[in-house]
């Protein structure tokens, strides 16, 4: 018999201590026993509620852009329960497209710097009130933090996005630079970022209206040298007109449907165009092509005299806007003639002149003589503001040159009005030509103003009124037949189509084959007021004033005062 069989197994043999345990150790293991299943049932309830807590509490660095509507663009939240600590805007000088806090990563940073293009989207009505919502909220958060709000108060940042809300005009002025005011300087801020491509109809500006412009007024000028007794020795075919009328009339279609589209997915920054000072005018653009084209229409598309309903069509909305525009520079504040003149503001008179051309060719001689009244008399109103330049108004840039070829329009068109109203260029009429003259003669002299510029859609704004002073002095050639007038039509109108043509190619380059012709549009995207304290220039003609209102009597005694004390004090010297 094998004994280890039946012997057991050492693993198997179990040792107990069968000594009395004491009462008091007892107590103490069942209590530490107890306390460590409480701090695990808490524990476990702790990280239910830091869930919970997790999952309400947005992230840390959260920001989010709001719409135009609510006018609060950003609100950073890094925060606990107690204590809210507020990341403010870095101020980069290039744009606000992004905001981020100094806790992102690379990768955060990245999707921060990209901007919220729905800034600029049309809203619809539930987003308003969303949006209305939103601002009551940021009301409270800005009461809860008054450092805060005396921050934003003292850097002139507090209710800087509400963008939906009228820029000044003078802060156009301040903050924009180029021929049209759409370069914004370097010192300023702007809503979107400069790095990143916008989308297109964002990038789409009313000034595309200058090309229509350009292309009508010249299919009415190449239709004067084909009918046109002082020109007919050329033998121009009238095929010319009907060519450049139906380019005309597709670019002004192309045009008009893309703005309308914008106008639907983008009215924030239609707004923005509007209350800019310059583009404000071009809103006047599209009715004016319309009356150019109906004037200029070839005779092999219209046989028959325009319907006097065309003229209502076109000029009807022209008229409202007018009325609109013009109360502003009557009693306007902010918005007044001496605020906001530049020579782009002559299209909104213009407009009354065309206006005044078609009516005569309908029939309705009276309403063009009440339009080309009106226009002559702001025409003046105009012409003497920007001449005069008062001292309450806004100092025009210098960047601002190319555009004071508008000055030719005005006086141009108000000649041939005339001429076509009362059948005759009488005195009146030859007066008005005379200054347009004399304005495009001391604009060719000082050519240097239009250099240096890179190319843009402003640049057709030189096509328009060369074109109308070529037209007008065609009429003038056909009342005063000379070689010096036929010479200086036919001048006139090479300069004027020769501009147009370079112009189209350049346009037709830079949109198809370098892809340049859009840009960025920052001039909607300026802030409301320029961010940080501007120090406030000294006034160095303070003591010249001060010295002024001094009566002479009283200066000339203390010279003498003076004199006196500095004696008795030479003569105190050589006594002692």
């Amino acid at each position: 018999m094998d004994m280890r069989a039946a012997s057991p197994n050492f693993r198997d043999i179990h040792f107990m201590d069968i000594h009395e345990v004491p009462e008091e150790e007892e107590r103490e293991e069942e209590e530490e026993a107890g306390i460590a299943q409480a701090a695990e049932k808490v524990d476990k309830r702790s990280k239910k509620q830091f869930k919970l807590r997790e999952a309400k509490r947005p992230q840390r660095s959260f920001s989010r852009q709001v719409s135009l509507e609510t006018g609060v663009s950003a609100l950073t939240n890094e925060s606990n329960a107690k204590n809210t600590r507020h990341v403010l805007l870095e101020r980069s000088g290039r744009s606000f497209g992004g905001f981020g806090s100094s806790h992102r990563t690379s990768n955060g940073a990245d999707q921060g710097r990209k901007g919220d293009f729905n800034l600029f989207r049309t809203k619809s009505t539930l987003t308003k009130q969303h949006s209305a919502i939103l601002s009551n909220l940021r009301k409270e958060v800005d009461q809860m933090d008054v450092d805060r709000e005396n921050n934003d108060r003292g850097s002139g940042r507090g209710d800087d996005e509400h963008v939906n809300e009228s820029v000044p005009a003078g802060r156009y002025f301040a903050a924009l630079k180029g021929p049209e005011l759409d370069q914004v300087k370097d010192s300023e801020d702007i809503l979107l970022p400069k790095d990143e491509k916008w989308p297109f109809l964002l990038r789409f500006p009313i000034g595309c209206f200058g090309i229509c412009l350009g292309l009508s007024s010249q299919a009415i000028l190449w239709r004067a040298l084909a009918t046109s007794p002082a020109t007919k020795f050329l033998h121009i075919t009238p095929l010319i007109n009907v060519i450049l009328w139906l380019l005309a009339l597709a670019v002004l279609l192309s045009v008009s449907f893309t703005y309308i589209l914008k106008c639907i997915f983008y009215f924030e920054a239609v707004k923005r165009e509007y209350f800019h000072p310059v583009r404000v005018n071009f809103f006047f653009a599209p009715w004016v092509v319309c009356m150019f084209l109906a004037i200029g229409v070839p005779p092999i598309i219209a046989h028959e005299a325009l319907h006097p309903a065309l003229w209502c069509t076109f000029m009807a909305p022209y008229f409202f806007l007018e009325l609109k525009i013009y109360g502003q520079w009557l009693s306007g504040g902010k918005r007044r003639l001496c605020k906001v003149a530049n020579p782009s503001s002559h299209l909104s008179v213009v407009g009354n002149f065309v206006g005044a051309i078609l009516a005569s060719k309908v029939g309705w001689n009276e309403a063009g003589k009440f339009l080309w009244a009106v226009g002559f008399a702001h025409y003046l109103v105009l012409f003497v503001t920007l001449y005069q330049r008062l001292p309450t108004s806004e100092a025009l840039p210098k960047e601002l040159h190319p555009v004071y070829s508008m000055f030719i329009a005005a006086p141009s068109a108000a000649s041939i009005a005339w001429e076509t109203i009362y059948d005759e260029f009488d005195g009146l009429s030859r007066t008005c030509y005379f200054i347009a003259l004399f304005l495009y003669v001391s604009l060719v002299v000082r050519i240097n103003f239009f250099t240096g510029f890179r190319f843009s859609v402003a640049w057709w704004s030189y096509t328009f009124p060369m074109t109308t002073a070529s037209l007008a002095t065609i009429k003038y050639a056909e009342q005063v037949p000379s070689v010096i007038s036929r010479g200086l039509a036919l001048s006139l109108s090479f300069m004027s189509s020769t501009m147009v043509a370079v112009l189209f190619v350049s346009t037709l380059l830079h949109a198809f084959v370098w892809h340049t012709l859009f840009p960025n549009d920052l001039a909607i995207a300026i802030t409301k007021r320029k961010h940080g304290k501007e120090k406030k220039p000294l006034k160095k003609a303070y003591d010249i004033r001060r010295w002024a209102k001094q009566s002479p009597l009283s200066f000339v005694s203390a010279i003498r005062k003076n004199n006196s004390a500095n004696r008795d004090s030479d003569e105190e010297i050589v006594g002692y």
